[in-house]
Order: structure tokens, then sequence, then C-alpha cells
């Protein structure tokens, strides 16, 4: 019997492992067994970390300059969107006892900032005892996808960003520190995405349904 509570559902994984599909599928199965909860995204979520998404996600600046942001102008703009994001969204869903289903969270900074551009761990967890207070997530799914299956998908995908056309080998190098950091974690569920289909929903809502005790 499903005892209201807060609860907190993290989908990781590299570009095209259908955590965007999948979580949604997963957000209208709760919806269907009237469980309340929110479907939400990283980076995003809120008006304001949206406007600080377009301005990370886009092609900043002029492509035929040399001119980027650096790593660490480029993991603050994160940040910030986690702040107004786990502030105004995240944390009171949660005091409302709500379900709340994330895609992406501080895993993929994790892979993407301290793993894939060598950003200091010490610099990221510093900032996130501040934002984050208590709240971190119950379950985590990481869905491991072949390389093929997401070169399909981001080639199908109709508005693009500049994370959706990196070369093979980053991808491969994020997927492994998706990986690694889910090694020997309790809460974190391992999931192979390359069908994305309705055995991979049925896998997800079967583990999500013993720890909602649904």
């Amino acid at each position: 019997m499903f005892k209201k509570k807060p609860f907190f559902i993290v989908f990781e994984g590299v570009e095209g492992c259908g955590k965007s599909y999948q979580s949604k599928k997963l957000f209208n199965k709760l919806k269907r067994y009237k469980i309340k909860g929110i479907l939400t995204r990283e980076p995003g979520g809120t008006k304001s970390s949206e406007l600080i998404r377009n301005l990370i996600l886009k092609d900043y600046f002029n492509k035929n300059t040399k001119e980027k942001f650096d790593k660490y102008t480029d993991t603050l703009l994160y940040l910030a969107a986690r702040n107004e994001h786990v502030k105004n969204k995240i944390k009171p869903a949660l005091l409302k006892k709500q379900v709340v289903i994330c895609d992406r969270f501080t895993d993929s900074t994790l892979a993407y900032q301290v793993y894939g551009k060598q950003v200091d761990i010490g610099f990221i967890n510093n900032i996130h005892k501040k934002i984050l207070g208590k709240i971190k997530p119950n379950l985590v799914f990481i869905l491991k996808v072949s390389a093929k299956s997401s070169k399909l998908r981001l080639k199908k995908r109709k508005s693009k960003n500049r994370y959706d056309n990196f070369a093979q080998s980053f991808y491969t190098k994020a997927q492994q520190s998706f990986l690694k950091i889910a090694k020997n974690k309790k809460n974190y569920f391992v999931l192979d995405s390359s069908s994305n289909d309705a055995e991979l929903e049925k896998k997800i809502f079967n583990i999500v349904k013993k720890y909602l005790n649904i």
C-alpha cells in the first residue's frame, strides 16, 4: 500500500540514452496510480534555470572565434541553474511529500565536469553542500546505451544542442564515468537502454514499485 512520502528519482546517462523518454513514461505511470509527483529536468526546470540552460547549451559566441566559456564558468552556470531548480521546484515538491522525477542531476556534473573536463571536485562539493543541504536522490537509474543506438537517436533529433554534436569518444568516456559513479551503490540501477522498449519501462517501474511500496 502506497504511503505518501517525499521521494526523489533521477535518470542519468549520455545523450541519446533514452532517459527523457523513460522519465516521462514513469511519470505517466505513477499518475495512473494517483501518485502525486512532478517531472523536471536539469539544467532547467524553472523559468530562471531554463534561461541559464539556453545560455549553456546553445553554441554560445561566434563559431569562428576561439572564445568559449572557461570550464569553471561553465560549471558555475550549471550550479547556478541547479540552485534555482532545487530552491524553487525540487525542495517545495519534496516538502509536499511528492515524488520528484528528474532528468539529470548531480551525477551529470561529476561525469561531464569532473571526469570529463577535470574540474576540481572539491570546488563542486563545497557549492553542493550549500545549495543542496540534505537533498539527494533516493533512487538513480543509469541508462547504458550502445554507440549505435545513441547515434541513431541523436540523428533523429529535430533540435540539437552542443552536447549532441560531440565525438563518439566523448560519449564513451562519459558513459564510463556514469558506470564508475554507480559502482557499489545500492540505490543505483544500471539498465541497458539500447532497445529503450516496453521491457525497459517495465523493469524501471518494477523497481520503483518496490521502493514506493505500491
